[in-house]
C-alpha cells in the first residue's frame, strides 16, 4: 500500500506580522516546516507534496528539490488546499495522509500510528484526536450516543453546549486516496467563504461510512505556530524534548531550561551541559566533556573529555582532553590536537595547534600551523593579512614563543627556536635559535 503525503502550507501567518512566511520562522535552527517534513517521511517513501501559497518562492528556495510543490493561488479554505495536490497525487497513491506545516512537534510515530489505523479501517478516513480542556480553538468532535464519530464543528461555529466537548480534533488525517479526491468537489462552501476540510467527516458520516480516531497523549504535540507568543512555546517544548532524550541517552544538564542543543546535535555519554550553553548545527560533541556555562558551539567537532569554558566555537575541530576558556573565540578552520590548552581571551582562525600545544591569554593565532608542545606566550599575535593577501605562520616542535611577540607572516619558526618577550619577528628563525628585538634578529643558537 503507497500512503502519500500532503502538508499544507499556504497560509500567510497574519498574526506573526512577519515579512516572513510562517512556516519559514525558525525553531530550534530549522524552519518551522521541516519538522513536517521529518515526520512525513517516518509514513512515505515518495517527497511530500506541499501545498504554498503566500511567500511560496521564498519557500521553494529554502527547501529546495526535497519536496514536491503545489500551489493554492487564492486561500479557499483547507479541503481547497488539498484539492490543489490532486494532479499530482491522483492514481499515485492507495492513501493519503494530510498534516499542517505549523505543528513542528507532531511526532513521526503519530503519523506512522494514524496511517496504520486506516489501514485497519473499512472507512474512508481516520483523523487524529485528543482530550483536553486547554485547547479551546480547535474543532470539537461530535459522537452519537454509541460513541461514533458524527462531524466535526469548528470552534468559532460550535454552540455553547459543543464548546464544553473536551475531545478535539487535532488536524492530522489519513484518508483512502480514491474516495478524498472524489469527495474534495462536495464540500460545501462556509459563512466564512472557504471549504474547510473538516466537513468531509460529516460527508463520510452521511454515506454510511466509519470515521476512525487515534487518541494523542501528548499534548505538546497539538501545538501550532500562530503567533510569537506560540512560536515561543513550541521552542521550549521541543527543547525540553530534545534535553530529555540526551539525559536518557546518558548527559547531564545541569538546568535543562537553559541548556540550547538543536536536534541536529550528538552527544556523547556522561558529558556536562552547564547552564546557558548553545549547541547548534552539525556539531558533535564526545565523552566526558564539560561545555559551559555561557557557552556557544556551532558546526564544531569536539572528542572526549575536552573542557569548554564560557567560550564561541564555529566551525571548529578539537581532538580529546582539549581545555579552553574563559572567553575564548574559535573561528571556522581552527583544529586543536590532543592536549591542547588555551587561556583566556584567546582567538584561533584557520589554524592547527599541534598536540600538547599551550596557547596564552590575549593571543591570536591565524592562518597558522603550530606543531607539538609549543608555548605561545600571552599577547602574542600572528599578523597574517598584509592589506590584500592572507599569508601562513608556521611554527615547529616544541617552540616558545615569547609573550607579546608579534609573527608578521609569511614566516617560519623552525623547532626548539625562541623568540624573546615583545620581539617583532619578520623574517623565518633558523631552528635551535633565539630571536629577539624589533625587528627580531638571532643572537643565539641552542646546540
Amino acid at each position: 500500500m503507497k500512503i502519500a503525503s500532503v502538508i499544507l502550507a499556504a497560509g500567510q501567518g497574519t498574526r506573526l506580522k512577519s515579512r516572513l512566511p510562517k512556516v519559514l520562522h525558525r525553531l530550534a535552527g530549522q524552519p518551522l516546516v521541516h519538522y513536517a517534513l521529518e515526520a512525513a517521511r517516518a509514513v512515505t517513501e515518495e517527497p511530500p507534496v506541499l501545498v504554498v501559497g503566500h511567500g511560496a518562492e521564498a519557500v521553494r528556495a529554502t527547501l529546495g528539490d526535497q519536496v514536491r510543490y503545489v500551489t493554492q493561488a487564492e486561500q479557499l479554505g483547507t479541503g481547497h488546499a488539498v484539492q490543489q495536490a490532486e494532479a499530482v497525487l491522483k492514481a499515485q497513491s492507495d492513501y493519503v495522509l494530510v498534516t499542517y506545516g505549523d505543528m513542528p512537534l507532531l511526532r513521526g510515530e503519530t503519523l506512522r500510528a494514524l496511517a496504520e489505523t486506516q489501514l485497519q479501517n473499512a472507512g474512508p478516513l481516520t483523523l487524529l484526536t485528543i482530550v483536553s480542556l486547554r485547547l479551546r480553538d480547535f474543532g470539537r468532535v461530535l459522537r452519537d450516543e454509541s460513541g461514533s464519530v458524527r462531524g466535526i464543528v469548528e470552534n468559532a461555529q460550535a454552540t455553547p453546549e459543543q464548546k464544553r466537548i473536551a475531545e478535539v480534533n487535532v488536524g492530522a488525517y489519513c484518508f483512502r486516496a480514491g474516495w478524498l479526491w472524489a469527495t474534495l468537489p462536495k464540500l460545501p462552501l462556509s459563512p466564512k467563504g472557504e471549504y474547510y476540510l473538516t466537513d468531509v467527516v460529516g460527508l463520510a458520516v452521511a454515506e454510511g461510512g466509519h470515521v476512525a480516531t487515534m487518541a494523542l497523549e501528548d499534548e505538546a504535540e497539538v501545538l501550532g505556530v500562530n503567533t510569537r507568543a506560540q512560536l515561543a512555546d513550541a521552542e521550549a517544548a521541543l527543547r525540553r524534548r530534545v534535553n530529555e532524550r540526551w539525559m536518557d541517552f546518558g548527559v547531564t544538564f545541569v538546568d535543562p531550561a537553559t541548556a540550547y542543543v538543536e536536534p541536529t546535535v550528538q552527544l556523547g555519554r556522561d558529558t556536562i551541559i552547564l547552564p546557558n550553553t548553545h549547541l547548534q548545527g552539525s556539531s558533535i560533541v564526545g565523552e566526558e566533556c564539560v561545555l559551559g556555562p555561557n557557552t556557544i558551539i556551532r558546526d564544531t567537532t569536539i572528542g572526549n573529555s575536552c573542557h569548554v569554558e564560557c567560550s564561541v566555537l564555529e566551525g571548529a575541530v578539537l581532538a580529546d582532553e582539549v581545555t579552553m576558556g574563559p572567553f575564548v573565540h574559535l573561528r571556522p578552520g581552527a583544529r586543536l590536537e590532543n592536549g591542547v590548552r588555551l587561556g583566556n581571551f584567546g582567538e584561533v582562525k584557520n589554524s592547527t595547534l599541534g598536540p600538547g600545544t599551550h596557547m596564552g591569554h590575549f593571543s591570536y593565532v591565524g592562518d597558522s600551523t603550530i606543531g607539538e608542545h609549543v608555548n605561545i606566550g600571552a599577547g602574542t599575535i600572528t599578523c597574517n593579512y598584509d592589506g590584500a593577501k592572507k599569508h601562513r605562520t608556521v611554527i615547529g616542535d616544541n617552540a616558545f614563543i615569547g609573550s607579546d611577540t608579534l609573527l608578521v607572516a609569511p614566516v617560519t619558526i623552525g623547532e626548539n627556536a625562541r623568540t624573546g618577550a615583545g620581539a617583532v619577528v619578520t623574517k623565518n628563525v633558523p631552528p635551535n635559535s633565539l630571536a629577539v628585538g624589533v625587528p627580531a634578529r638571532v643572537i643565539r643558537k641552542f646546540k
